[in-house]
């Protein structure tokens, strides 16, 4: 399988394109595939794959991802979600995590994050030093 997604294997266009996989196979085997990572082809086409280990390190390589850990994903996932403001609600739902505890365990902050609170700090106690108002930069505001 190759992630041909250039927004990459977190992004909605990817699970479009698993799901459209498996009801190509569904038609194939003319049968239902319950599973969103089955075997595609093969003596084994339709069956679950037991040990995704394996099936995860060939993805990889085949994606020029070798090493890419499932958790590196839930990490860029969470981090893209936090990034476009995604509400913390529906962000849980998405990633399946059952509280918002451990939701953040997954918001890694960037040091460009803690680079901008910190100019922020700085610009407003140099505002209320009589700096100029208009040169203070808003946290938070994405160019």
């Amino acid at each position: 399988m190759r992630f041909s997604d250039p927004e990459g294997p977190t992004s909605p266009g990817f699970l479009v394109a698993q799901v459209e996989r498996v009801k190509a196979l569904e038609k194939k085997l003319e049968r239902i595939v319950p599973w969103l990572f089955p075997h595609l082809e093969g003596l084994h086409a339709g069956s679950p794959i037991l040990d995704p280990r394996k099936a995860w390190r060939l993805a990889c390589r085949q994606a020029s991802l070798p090493g890419v850990l499932i958790h590196d994903l839930q990490r860029s996932a969470v981090r893209n979600m936090e990034k476009a403001d995604v509400p913390r609600s529906i962000a849980t739902k998405i990633t399946g995590h059952k509280t918002e505890n451990v939701y953040c365990r997954y918001a890694v902050v960037s040091d460009a994050d803690l680079k901008a609170a910190a100019a922020c700090v700085a610009q407003v106690n140099g505002a209320a030093n009589g700096d100029s108002p208009a040169s203070r930069v808003r946290f938070g505001v994405r160019p």
